[in-house]
């Protein structure tokens, strides 16, 4: 018999806020955390400008030296958001983080660059003056899983999930799978990234980032017919997920029941994402949950405002779930936090699927035609009540994930 999973706990790091009420006092603001990226100027061939950075990050006075060596701001912000989500769950010094029944699944699409620098002058210069013992640690992909597991000192089974987009979202998912086997029976699950000019590179020479540098109220416009490409992010989110018996038993809050998930791959192209494949991540995941498509009263989608991307995912969501499921993007407010993004979105949802709202995407005035006939929240923030929603992102690579909550009760 498998074990309900359950949300008790979540804790973010991000542009909007770094906590519930700060969030949502930013998405009912109506307005983005989209600024000019002065930073920037110092690359003349890159064309971007704008980005959504945490620009009051620090870590509180109790993080030691010791612990914080081995982090860059990737892994300092993966950890300081879980900390807030196991105190926001209870279980911050609880016996089962340590018990070997606690573990891991949390991703983001790179390490810390700074400490990437540090090796590339080894290639550049022929000197490893700049490299220490620490330089490694900092840089690799699974930096800030293994930091969680140093600094909480988890002991349970750990899934690095660097998947670009999907780091997040496939970490909730990974982690879900574990508890509900009865591997384990708390994970702490999500994803980070740190912003960084490098990123900004990667989509500019695909051709895929905003450019209109001018107008940062008014981009990113997914789904929109102007729409002229992503704007970056950066941030941190955790959520804490537990076996129903043994929030019951701690008489824990819970959050929301995850029900559902799917992930899947589209072999076919490494940035040109595939509609048949992403309708049938959506199907996966509603096939786990046991529920019908109609079920579903909202479905927060990954939607960067890329060209091909929004059309792609649109119109794989028609597909599955027709033309009257309302449907919106995070991504207008905060831009798009690749290995944060799937875990910071899905915690956002499930907030906005208790209170009875949903945000409308901003900037979207005319829908491209191509991205079909949806139910699109536009203008103002729609007052919903659902007890199911989904969570949807897609990466780099053809890697698609879809995530489905229900209200508890």
């Amino acid at each position: 018999m498998s074990n309900r999973v359950v949300v008790t706990g979540a804790g973010a790091i991000s542009s909007l806020g770094n906590d519930w009420q700060s969030i949502k006092n930013s998405l009912t603001s109506l307005k983005n955390s989209i600024r000019y990226m002065s930073e920037w100027d110092i690359y003349p061939e890159l064309r971007i400008r704008l980005a959504s950075p945490v620009d009051d990050f620090e870590l509180p006075s109790h993080y030691r030296k010791k612990q914080t060596r081995s982090m860059g701001r990737v892994a300092q912000m993966a950890v300081r958001a879980t900390e807030l989500a196991l105190e926001a769950a209870d279980l911050r010094g609880h016996p089962v983080i340590s018990s070997g029944k606690t573990g891991i699944a949390f991703g983001s699409a790179t390490g810390s660059s700074a400490a990437a620098v540090e090796f590339f002058s080894l290639l550049e210069n022929h000197s490893m003056e700049r490299i220490n013992p620490t330089t490694y640690l900092r840089m690799m992909s699974h930096t800030a899983a293994v930091n969680l597991e140093v600094f909480f000192g988890t002991t349970g089974r750990i899934y690095t999930t660097s998947s670009a987009c999907t780091a997040g979202s496939q970490g909730i998912g990974y982690a879900y799978e574990a508890i509900r086997s009865g591997a384990q029976t708390v994970m702490l699950a999500g994803g980070a990234e740190e912003l960084c000019p490098t990123q900004a590179a990667v989509f500019d020479t695909i051709l895929a980032a905003c450019v209109d540098n001018d107008h940062s109220e008014f981009v990113p416009a997914p789904f929109d017919t102007k729409r002229d490409g992503l704007v970056l992010g950066e941030g941190a989110c955790t959520l804490i997920l537990e076996s129903l018996d043994h929030a019951n038993a701690r008489n824990a809050m819970i959050l929301a029941e995850l029900i559902g998930f799917g992930t899947n791959s589209d072999g076919a192209h490494l940035v040109r994402p595939k509609i048949e494949t992403m309708s049938k991540v959506m199907q996966l995941a509603i096939a786990d949950a046991g529920i019908n498509g109609d079920d579903i009263g909202y479905v927060s989608a990954h939607a960067t405002a890329t060209q091909y991307g929004d059309i792609a995912e649109a119109q794989a969501t028609g597909q599955v779930l027709g033309s009257n499921t309302p449907i919106s993007s995070l991504k207008s407010y905060m831009g798009h936090s690749l290995g944060a993004c799937g875990a910071i979105e899905a915690w956002t949802t499930i907030m906005m699927m208790n209170e009875g709202w949903f945000i409308p995407t901003l900037n979207l005035q005319s829908v491209d035609p191509d991205c079909g006939e949806l139910d699109f929240i536009r203008t103002e923030i729609r007052q919903l009540e659902t007890d199911i929603v989904m969570s949807n992102n897609f990466a780099f690579g053809g890697i698609n994930s879809s995530l489905l909550f229900r209200r508890f009760e």
